[in-house]
């Protein structure tokens, strides 16, 4: 069972348009992830549309009794139109969409849809525990071709939805400099601060014995070495963004750990958006894996939503690109 149950309040975009579309559980977390939506199509000038999937999976392996299964369908109905009740900021009404099939399976394919830009999503659902990404949202996560916003279940209520401090970690490399035009357009709708940061990794040594002092001064000449390095990388790449007239400052600081140090700068300097690339510099060693390691640990540590852009090819460095027009990653078919 497939089909596809479309409820319009106005009148539809064009198909090729792009557009954000939320996915729409029976939790708790969907006027989050709704109010999200809006903030994110808002800031990008996207149409939004709420999606909600009736799981057609039969639990008793019986056929759903057809009167209890348009029941359920006009109760989801209800339901998403109740989110209407959120006033977006840009005053655009949401489009609804009620599909029914496998969940994770649903979304996939619409996403896929040229239309179908960007997916906010929760992370957690009801039955999944604080931490720990829900059955559906992992699935759409290593299988959906476009951008998501990933939003926990911790993530604060935005009372105006607009966001005001944005995270966007940088190691260096082309992919995760790729989401700086999207950054920048985010923050400049939004109003928002940039929070570029980069964390310089201590090196590993290989340690059959403790180590000697011309070892524990090589270990600290690389990490100073490659704090000036980041230092100057940081300082041009605030240069290019602020030129665009937004507000933008940097931090660098050293790490055992660059994943739970992120973590823990999302919370101390109270940001509500981190943006980051899928890939990074170790993705070129992990070809197959759909994220990076960052990426994976802060889909499930992050206190805050966090956008994760998957670049459609090799981008070009965008410190010499930034203030050319922005627009939306294109994902990869």
């Amino acid at each position: 069972m497939s089909t596809s149950d479309s409820v319009m309040f106005h009148p539809t975009q064009k198909a090729e348009s792009r557009q954000v579309v939320a996915c729409i559980d029976n939790s708790a977390h969907a006027p989050s992830v709704a109010a999200h939506a809006h903030a994110i199509a808002s800031a990008l000038d996207l149409p939004v549309t709420f999606m909600h999937v009736l799981d057609a999976r039969p639990e008793t392996g019986i056929r759903p009794d057809p009167i209890e299964w348009d029941l359920r369908r006009h109760e989801a109905r209800r339901a998403l139109g109740a989110l209407t009740s959120l006033r977006p900021p840009s005053g655009r009404a949401a489009q609804l969409k009620l599909s029914e099939g496998l969940v994770a399976d649903e979304i996939c394919r619409y996403s896929s849809e040229p239309s179908a830009h960007l997916l906010v999503l929760g992370a957690n659902g009801d039955s999944a525990s604080p931490g720990a990404l829900g059955g559906t949202a992992r699935i759409v996560l290593e299988q959906a071709p476009a951008s998501i916003l990933l939003v926990p279940g911790t993530a604060p209520v935005m009372p105006d939805q607009r966001y005001r401090k944005i995270l966007v970690p940088l190691d260096g490399s082309k992919w995760a400099e790729s989401v700086l035009p999207l950054a920048v357009r985010l923050a400049k709708s939004a109003g928002a601060q940039l929070i570029l940061t980069h964390v310089v990794p201590t090196p590993e040594f290989m340690e059959t014995s403790p180590l000697g002092v011309g070892d524990r001064e090589l270990r600290e000449n690389v990490v100073k070495r490659n704090e000036i390095s980041a230092r100057s990388y940081l300082e041009h790449m605030q240069g290019c963004v602020a030129a665009s007239g937004i507000a933008v400052r940097t931090l660098l600081v050293r790490s055992d750990d660059a994943r739970t140090q992120l973590a823990a700068q999302i919370a101390a300097e109270s940001a509500d958006l981190v943006i980051l690339s899928a890939r990074g510099t170790g993705r070129r060693h992990h070809i197959d894996l759909p994220y990076g390691s960052v990426a994976a640990y802060l889909m499930t540590h992050s206190p805050v939503p966090v956008l994760m852009v998957r670049p459609s090819r090799v981008p070009d460095p965008p410190a010499h690109r930034v203030m050319e027009a922005v627009r939306l990653p294109v994902a990869a078919a």
